[in-house]
């Protein structure tokens, strides 16, 4: 086991992360940082959420700024409003100590243009951006990208899967000069292998954590056998006998949401709701009570959960088994987040086993009956 000092990181971060009760390097940061602090590379990582990602590549690429020059030397891509600010708060936490100031600005969908383009005015080092929100600015030349050195995609699975193929082609095509890209995915879709190809050197350092486990190996996997007009009753006595634990239930569409909330409600359970027609204030308003605990359960589609990081998920309900394999990985990844235990648990309906097999069989994990 590695420490940070043997990763090379300076004793001003060191004292920064202590305070942030970051002690010792995860599996992904002991790989990555020394990487990326010796050598200029482009770099592919193979990681699910949770693992510590954002200091891995946080921390070299403040290394990479000049403090000196006012002009944006990084760029760091994510998925989601959330994932932005939390990335550009811990860049902000990591410098507290730093001799000389490093300026991160976050821009994201869902909030006034010309707040951020007047920020954006200030000096500022690294942006971290929703892509979106950076496609915007750079079309009303209120940002510069000309001269960045490092740019880093994160969750990139994540963002083609909301539908920003497009954006972030747009993006890479930008700027390639002189720079090095780090790219980080749970996932490698076959898209995400034709952006490796197209726009990272061919000699990219590739890492890959855990590599057996698609899905975390600290998360248990469950099944109740249940029927469509049962699952409501079934999920309420499970909320019964967890008060006082947090989880996600998962469904698949938005009616479907909207409708188990207020079916739970109704039963006296204190549930939010995260759903595509939302307005950004209300999402917000439910994220902040869900982080404070005043709420212990959310119910949500797949894209909404996208991007939530909250510790202490004891477990991840789904209403139904998701479509696609991929979702099954990130649904299971919100719980057993930084070496916690966690539980998945899928309900499930005459004839369905067959997807619970071919689960099994796809992510290489077991799953046990479970009975309420």
């Amino acid at each position: 086991m590695n420490t940070f000092a043997e990763l090379g990181i300076s004793k001003a971060y060191i004292k920064a992360l202590q305070e942030l009760h970051i002690v010792n390097p995860t599996e992904i940061q002991e790989e990555v940082i020394p990487k990326l602090l010796n050598t200029k590379t482009d770099l592919i990582g193979l990681a699910q959420t949770g693992t510590g990602k954002t200091a891995a590549f946080g921390l070299p690429i403040l290394y990479t700024i000049n403090p000196d020059k006012t002009e944006v030397q990084g760029l760091i891509i994510a998925p989601t409003r959330e994932l932005v600010q939390q990335i550009k708060k811990q860049l902000f936490k990591f410098t507290k100590y730093s001799e000389k100031k490093i300026f991160v600005e976050g821009v994201y969908g869902g909030e006034r243009i010309e707040r951020q383009m007047k920020a954006l005015k200030r000096p500022t080092h690294i942006v971290v951006a929703t892509p979106g929100r950076l496609i915007d600015l750079l079309e009303r030349k209120a940002v510069d990208i000309a001269n960045v050195k490092t740019l880093v995609l994160d969750e990139a699975d994540e963002m083609l899967s909301m539908g920003f193929k497009t954006d972030l082609n747009k993006i890479l095509k930008h700027n390639t000069a002189k720079r090095n890209t780090w790219l980080f995915s749970a996932t490698m879709p076959n898209e995400i292998k034709r952006i490796i190809k197209t726009y990272m050197s061919p000699n990219a350092i590739r890492i890959e954590v855990n590599k057996n486990a698609l899905v975390n190996k600290n998360i248990s996997h469950h099944y109740i056998n249940t029927r469509i007009q049962d699952k409501t009753n079934v999920i309420a006595r499970l909320l019964q006998s967890r008060q006082g634990e947090r989880g996600i239930i998962f469904c698949r569409t938005k009616a479907g949401t909207k409708k188990l909330a207020t079916e739970l409600q109704k039963e006296g359970f204190v549930v939010g709701t995260l759903e595509g027609d939302m307005k950004q204030k209300e999402r917000d308003k439910v994220m902040r009570a869900f982080k404070n605990e005043s709420l212990q359960v959310l119910v949500s589609t797949d894209v909404s959960a996208r991007g939530i990081d909250v510790n202490n998920l004891t477990f991840v309900l789904h209403h139904q088994l998701p479509e696609h394999l991929d979702y099954y990985t990130h649904r299971s990844g919100r719980t057993a987040r930084a070496g916690k235990t966690g539980q998945s648990i899928a309900l499930i309906i005459g004839g369905e086993m067959q997807k619970v097999m071919a689960v099994q069989k796809a992510l290489g994990i077991k799953f046990k009956e479970m009975n309420i």
